[in-house]
């Protein structure tokens, strides 16, 4: 079914492997950590198991629909559709089927577990369930992460990291368009001393393309001297960057979460997320006297706070340190353990 129909497809293919392991074995209890939503009916009906499922990221999303709707060109609504009347209208139909039918699916679940509140809010509205939804916070190990050795406050060059696999919806050309805007508003002697270094997975051609696109974006802003790239870096060599680098950049556009944020907070970045989805209801903090980090949506945002961190005393650099520091222990593996247990308690037998 892939490219055409893809989460339809990828549903009907998580029936039949739920149907296999159905007839290998009938639980008492069946979750869903795999966003297989079309199981749960499949094991409570049919099996009488309790169910319960975590949703990472939602199958489809009320974005998604008011994307095909609009007529917004996006990653996932490519311009043969937004740009023509037909095909967007045979696409809202298809989508407004499935997320009846996803619907439908997730309100069989006994009890729901959520990433967090981005997810939660559109599960609630996809699903409408009368099960107990619960907020459990995915498990970041970051002990490890407050421990690197740190060069950042040494060091000649001010790195901005970037952590992500290199994909169309992290939108690293906005990190790219911030260095070109941070570019006019400091002093050409801050500007030599200041580079962003991007770095994250590549899994194929089209993310190589995606790669080359990115270097060509550099020099057409004549970045190019200010970027670095680093693919498929590894796990040694990307601590060092970590204690390396001043700020942590991340610009994608409602992620559902956001566990590289997390992870650069703990390390000591002082990070600028998209003021969207998890980061904004989440994680990120802006308040007077609470700030943790930074939240911002377009290139001039992110160039403004960029430049206002680099002139920031060490004072006020370590004050939002450690504040982000502390915030990130919500999101611990011993929460998410005690989350998961209070959720699903209810789904064995007294």
């Amino acid at each position: 079914m892939y490219p055409y129909f893809t989460i339809l497809g990828q549903s009907i293919g998580s029936l039949i492997l739920g149907v296999e392991a159905m007839l290998s074995e009938a639980p008492d209890i069946f979750i869903d950590t795999m966003g297989y939503a079309f199981t749960l009916p499949l094991f409570k009906y049919v099996c009488g198991s309790k169910v319960g499922c975590y949703v990472h990221y939602p199958t489809i999303s009320t974005d998604m629909l008011d994307a095909v709707q609009s007529r917004r060109l996006a990653y996932n609504n490519k311009k043969r559709v937004s740009g023509n009347p037909l095909a967007s209208f045979v696409k809202l139909r298809y989508y407004r089927m499935f997320a009846w039918l996803y619907g439908k699916c997730g309100r069989a679940a006994d009890s729901v577990m959520v990433n967090s509140s981005w997810t939660e809010e559109h599960i609630n509205k996809i699903w409408r369930t009368d099960s107990p939804i619960h907020k459990v916070f995915p498990p970041c190990d970051t002990s490890h992460l407050t421990k690197i050795p740190v060069t950042r406050e040494d060091a000649e060059i001010k790195k901005i990291l970037s952590l992500g696999q290199f994909r169309p919806e992290k939108d690293h050309p906005l990190q790219i368009k911030a260095m070109y805007e941070l570019r006019q508003i400091i002093s050409a002697q801050e500007w030599e001393r200041v580079k962003l270094v991007i770095i994250g997975g590549v899994r194929g051609e089209e993310d190589e393309k995606l790669v080359k696109d990115l270097k060509d974006l550099c020099k057409y802003l004549a970045v190019e001297e200010n970027v670095e790239f680093h693919v498929n870096l590894g796990y040694q060599e990307l601590l060092a960057e970590l204690g390396d680098s001043l700020i942590g950049i991340h610009t994608m556009w409602n992620e559902h979460f956001g566990i590289g944020i997390v992870e650069m907070m703990a390390a000591g970045l002082l990070t600028i997320a998209h003021r969207s989805g998890g980061p904004l209801m989440d994680i990120i903090i802006e308040e007077s006297g609470s700030r943790n980090g930074f939240l911002a949506i377009n290139a001039q945002e992110y160039a403004a706070h960029i430049a206002y961190i680099l002139s920031m005393t060490e004072e006020g650099k370590e004050s939002i340190r450690d504040r982000a520091c502390s915030s990130v222990n919500l999101f611990s593996s011993q929460s998410f353990d005690s989350g998961w247990t209070r959720a699903t308690d209810s789904l064995f037998p007294r």
